[in-house]
């Protein structure tokens, strides 16, 4: 029975979702709602069949722009964080200004953004859009982790004679990396957000990817189209979300504290 445990937990997510799925169909069914106000799962999957090309296109294209906007969240956050934990003069000079960019509503902002870059740079804009939303929390994790670690680590680094690099590289990354990590799966989710957020903006078929489609599928009345794409949406930030936590599970897991209580 123990042995069938871990089977039975992965599979309960699969079962509690088809019993949803079937009671979905099933009140839709009952209770006779048009197609057009609240499509049944058979008519979502049908519609996912039918434009299958085009929605896998659409993914593509929010997969690369939150792809890159992550990436640059990763180089910036971390490089900045450790800039931040060098030196408090820059720290007060610009935590400020990463401050508004964090608290200013990037909707509001966005429009300003696609003008700025012009409809031919349609997506170099919606990069930088997606990376305004990821940027945050990759920095405030980073800046925790570098200035979380113990003191008398330090001061063996500065007995054993070590240089600023070779303190970076050998104590405060490898030992800010579980909270860098964090930020790193916090920054994902929201990097896909800020993409999806800045192809609604752009509001043009410049933008192909799923945000689009949605825009499209609704000015049409495909309402099972529109829950087509938001459901590759939400399987895309799944998929993002677990890929991060292998990530983790491999980079962790053979000395990190979480992983071993949780091993024993």
């Amino acid at each position: 029975m123990n042995r069938l445990r871990p089977v039975l937990l992965a599979a309960l997510p699969v079962l509690v979702g088809l019993a949803l799925l079937a009671l979905w169909e099933i009140w839709v069914a009952r209770a006779d709602i048009p197609v057009f106000v609240l499509p049944p799962p058979s008519a979502i999957g049908a519609a996912l069949i039918d434009h299958f090309g085009q929605l896998t296109a659409s993914l593509l294209v929010t997969l690369e722009i939150t792809l890159l906007a992550f990436f640059w969240a990763i180089v910036s956050g971390i490089g900045l964080a450790v800039l931040f934990t060098r030196s408090r003069l820059i720290e007060r000079s610009f935590y400020p200004y990463v401050i508004t960019l964090q608290v200013t509503p990037v909707v509001a902002i966005a429009p300003i953004i696609l003008i700025w870059f012009g409809f031919d740079n349609v997506n170099s804009a919606m990069v930088l859009i997606a990376w305004i939303v990821a940027f945050f929390p990759m920095l405030s994790n980073s800046v925790q982790g570098l200035r979380s670690i113990d003191p008398q680590l330090h001061d063996l680094l500065t007995l054993a004679g070590a240089g600023s690099l070779q303190r970076l590289w050998h104590l405060e990354l490898p030992a800010a990396l579980p909270t860098i990590l964090t930020g790193a799966k916090i920054s994902g989710g929201l990097a896909l957000i800020g993409a999806v957020v800045a192809e609604f903006v752009a509001g043009s078929g410049a933008s192909t990817g799923l945000a689009w489609r949605i825009i499209e599928a609704g000015n049409r009345l495909e309402i099972a189209t529109m829950f087509a794409a938001l459901l590759l949406l939400s399987l895309l930030g799944i998929a993002l979300f677990y890929t991060l936590t292998f990530i983790e599970y491999l980079c962790l897991h053979r000395w990190h504290d979480s992983f071993q209580e949780a091993n024993r």
